[in-house]
């Protein structure tokens, strides 16, 4: 990085400073190097003592950067990591939990603690470009990739960055030059980025999620609200979820940032919604009290079911927010093609619909998407990780033909159907193997009627029976096709 004193865009050096990076991984490795590269001496403490994990230490300990395996147990306490000697920051990858010995020790010692997200906001320079920010439980992918294509529409250097792939440090410190970032951001990583402040944000929506991270769900719900801190041109929140709004409230923000929401009915003075078919904006035009600016067609947002249609809203806000044209809205939908494996159309086999969302990995994604279609044959299941299934079996029962359950934790959302929807037929498939994924299609398809959807929204996680979602919906995928066959 050249020689001489090394400082951060806010005038810290790091120069000699000790540094401790907690944890290896997509987040932990690039902090290292990037601190290295700043003249910090650095030490790496990880969890795993895995082939992985050693393969990731000696690429970093061949730069000159000290890795200690196994929880710090190398030189450190052997009942959890021990805060390495002379120790001045901590850098954290999202994952690490807040009870960790690691923070125990640092709290102790006064040692600050940043996370990846922290440390990319202090190297930003001085014209560094602004961020528009997204969180919420469900919906922030989606929403950033939106709004990335809505500023690129409007002739801005864009990318989608943060808690979606392309880390916020390779976007800071890299060779692209940016007139604006739409920064994806999850409750672990703003949990740690106290110093943040965003040109506008929105928390799409909160539900519980990650509870055994946080500790509580209003643990969660501050740490999501910090998006909300500094903003200095609109809070966006959720007008059908009121605890986004209560976070706008609570927000300390620079004078003039102004609460925007946005809506699916007609929207009040300073919100966009959706009047006969047609996304409008009342907020950031001229007299908002008697006019609307029309932005787009619901049919311009890929799939236009209700949930992604509120994600087109929050990203339009941001968007509108920072200046970008009503025509680049709509270009910039039409444009938008979604990730797979959210609410993904597969095919259609003798009239009925079949539609992946194996993204639906808990109880808040799987009733919007349940929410969407009118009559369902639902194959849900996996690893609940704690959620209950009865509110969402109640609100969701007068849209089921069927349900084919799956997995570990089938046996919950089948006791919720039994309390609040015994008259709809449930198949309960008792294995876990990958090959249920065919056994549940086809159930499903003996259940259902022409006319209906087919849908994988599975409101667990799906490590008990495949590596990850994507594989999931990959299955789910193939076992239609073989249908179709």
């Amino acid at each position: 990085m050249g020689s001489g004193k090394v400082t951060d865009g806010q005038g810290l050096s790091f120069e000699g400073k000790h540094v401790t990076v907690a944890g290896l991984g997509v987040s932990g490795i690039p902090a290292a190097k990037v601190l290295h590269g700043l003249g910090a001496l650095v030490t790496v403490v990880n969890d795993g003592d895995d082939e992985r994990s050693r393969a990731q230490a000696a690429e970093l300990e061949a730069l000159g950067i000290t890795v200690r395996l196994g929880d710090g147990a190398r030189g450190g306490a052997a009942d959890g990591c021990s805060l390495p000697e002379g120790t001045e920051l901590i850098v954290t990858t999202p994952g690490w939990q807040p009870d960790k010995p690691l923070f125990t020790a640092a709290r102790e010692a006064g040692v600050p603690v940043w996370g990846d997200v922290e440390l990319a906001w202090r190297l930003r320079g001085p014209d560094a470009a602004p961020w528009l920010a997204v969180t919420g439980t469900n919906g922030k992918t989606t929403t950033v990739q939106m709004l990335a294509s809505i500023l690129k529409a409007g002739g801005l250097r864009t990318a989608a960055v943060g808690n979606i792939g392309v880390s916020v440090l390779d976007a800071v410190l890299g060779d692209e030059q940016y007139d604006v970032l739409a920064v994806e951001l999850s409750s672990y990583q703003l949990h740690w980025a106290p110093s943040v402040r965003a040109h506008s944000a929105v928390v799409l929506n909160l539900a519980p999620d990650h509870l055994d991270w946080h500790g509580s769900m209003e643990a969660y719900a501050a740490d999501k609200g910090r998006i909300y801190e500094g903003n200095r041109v609109a809070c966006v929140y959720n007008v059908a979820d009121k605890a986004t709004e209560d976070l706008v409230r609570e927000a300390d923000v620079e004078e003039g940032c102004r609460a925007i929401g946005f809506t699916l009915g007609s929207p009040a003075p300073s919100q966009l919604g959706v009047v006969d078919g047609i996304l409008v904006d009342r907020a950031f035009v001229e007299d908002r009290q008697k006019n609307a600016q029309e932005l787009a067609e619901v049919s311009d947002v890929n799939p236009p079911v209700p949930h992604n249609i509120a994600n087109a809203l929050a990203a339009a806000a941001l968007a509108r927010a920072f200046g970008v044209p009503a025509k680049a809205v709509r270009d910039g939908l039409r444009a938008f093609t979604p990730d797979a494996h959210r609410i993904a159309h597969v095919a259609d086999v003798d009239g009925v619909a079949y539609i992946d969302d194996s993204k639906a990995t808990n109880t808040h994604a799987a009733e919007a998407s349940l929410a969407a279609y009118e009559s369902i044959v639902w194959i849900a299941g996996g690893l609940a990780k704690g959620a209950a299934f009865d509110e969402l079996v109640a609100k969701s029962a007068k849209h089921l033909r069927g349900v084919v359950l799956i997995g570990a934790d089938r046996a919950l959302i089948r006791e919720a159907l039994a309390r609040h929807a015994p008259e709809v037929p449930v198949v309960d498939l008792d294995r876990t193997d990958t090959g249920a994924m065919l056994a549940a299609v086809q159930e499903a398809q003996r259940l259902a009627a022409a006319g209906d959807t087919v849908l994988l929204a599975p409101a667990c996680a799906s490590m008990d029976m495949f590596a990850n979602y994507t594989k999931r919906g990959d299955a789910f995928a193939q076992a239609v096709r073989e249908l179709g066959a």
